[in-house]
């Protein structure tokens, strides 16, 4: 006989409609322990997964998600939860590439659709700018580009395809790698690489973050990459965040770029009404990614 679905004490049950036993539901640190679980292995967690994965209500997660931030073991980001670190904890590449990177293509590649022919454009570190580079060697003009960038693992993934247009008797875009100081994330910073950017000026400049709220704008956790990244920003003409929704309401220990001067921002989930409110306000265009 089919079986019924239960709501009871913020779990969800099948019973046999015969009236059978009922598995007993979840505690609240059974829950909880699942949520840090999945927060340690893969940098965070959807509140959405939670309910599909443990068969529970979406209030109940968020309940013990509010739980978890009280104690001071998760960070509460749009939609679900990340690590508690302090604003000063610099993630390495390798752990930042590994997390959202369906959210990261597609926002690449949105970004990527707002480059013409010509265009000069500068990125700087970050696997959603990485991404963004990736999604640059696959437009039809490609070959007219100019990119600045003081990340390596852009600037490396930039100039193979360059080599390989070259090599199929392509046009190829110049790419520019600032010097810099190699942060944990990957990127060049510090004086060099700001001196490198105070006379240049380009159409577009792609810039990602740690970290991202309204009142703050993009931050980061490295104040000479905050440096860096504000001498990337002032080398545009239009300045483009790229972060997905992991990203809103994490702190950083420095902000780099205010909200008023962010012109597009994009992700690939809807922020919340307050946030679309105010990048509404402050003249930021919204794109989300599909």
């Amino acid at each position: 006989m089919a079986a019924g679905r239960v709501w009871q004490d913020g779990a969800m049950h099948h019973a046999a409609a015969s009236g059978g036993a009922r598995p007993a539901p979840m505690l609240a640190r059974q829950r909880q322990e699942h949520i840090l679980e999945r927060v340690a292995a893969t940098g965070g967690v959807r509140v959405a997964d939670v309910v599909e994965e443990l068969g529970i209500s979406e209030m109940t997660v968020r309940r013990d998600i509010t739980e978890l931030v009280s104690q001071g073991l998760v960070e509460r980001v749009h939609g679900g939860a990340v690590p508690s670190s302090p604003t000063s904890a610099e993630p390495r590449f390798q752990t930042k590439s590994t997390l959202h990177p369906d959210a990261k293509r597609r926002i690449g590649a949105a970004g990527a659709a707002l480059v013409r022919p010509g265009d000069s454009l500068a990125i700087s570190g970050g696997t959603t700018a990485l991404a963004l580079a990736r999604a640059l060697t696959e437009v039809e003009h490609f070959g007219t580009l100019t990119v600045i960038t003081n990340s390596l693992p852009a600037a490396q993934l930039l100039f193979d395809a360059a080599d390989a247009s070259r090599a199929e008797g392509r046009d190829a875009p110049s790419i520019v790698l600032t010097g810099g100081e190699r942060t944990p994330s990957s990127a060049l910073v510090g004086l060099v690489a700001v001196d490198a950017l105070r006379t240049i000026r380009v159409e577009w400049v792609f810039l990602g973050a740690h970290g991202f709220t309204p009142e703050a704008g993009l931050m980061t956790p490295n104040l000479m990459e905050a440096s860096t990244n504000q001498a990337l920003a002032a080398t545009g003409r239009s300045v483009v965040a790229v972060l997905d929704s992991s990203k809103w309401g994490v702190l950083g220990l420095r902000s780099f770029c205010h909200t008023r001067d962010i012109g597009v921002l994009i992700t690939e989930s809807q922020p919340d009404p307050a946030t679309v409110q105010a990048l509404d306000e402050a003249g930021a265009r919204l794109v989300i990614a599909t």
